[in-house]
């Protein structure tokens, strides 16, 4: 007789997938920021490092492929866009110096 198992984790598959995984929409977490990354336009090299080191994936590439604007709604202030930039054209602001958390909704 095959011994049975008291917790089923045997049965989970190795590299299964998850068919119903919450979304990033789903967790608006930028309201967890205390400093907001503020880009001097003047000094971007358009090297999209920016980019490429976000964890939250919250800097958009347009089109033509330039960076885009940053998504305030999921960006959590870790300030690695800052640190990765070689023009340094990324500074990260205390959020207290913003009116409010979204200027560009109102």
């Amino acid at each position: 007789m095959a011994k049975k198992e008291k917790n089923g984790y045997s049965r989970i598959p190795i590299g299964g997938m998850i068919t119903k995984p919450g979304s990033s929409e789903d967790f608006h977490t930028g309201n967890w920021k205390s400093k907001r990354p503020v880009i001097d336009e003047s000094k971007c090299i358009n090297c999209l490092f920016c980019v490429q080191f976000c964890p939250e994936d919250c800097i958009n590439i347009t089109k033509d492929g330039k960076r885009g604007k940053i998504d305030l709604d999921y960006c959590k202030g870790c300030g690695i866009c800052a640190a990765e930039c070689p023009a340094k054209c990324i500074k990260m602001v205390p959020e207290s110096e913003f009116e409010d958390k979204k200027e560009e909704d109102k």
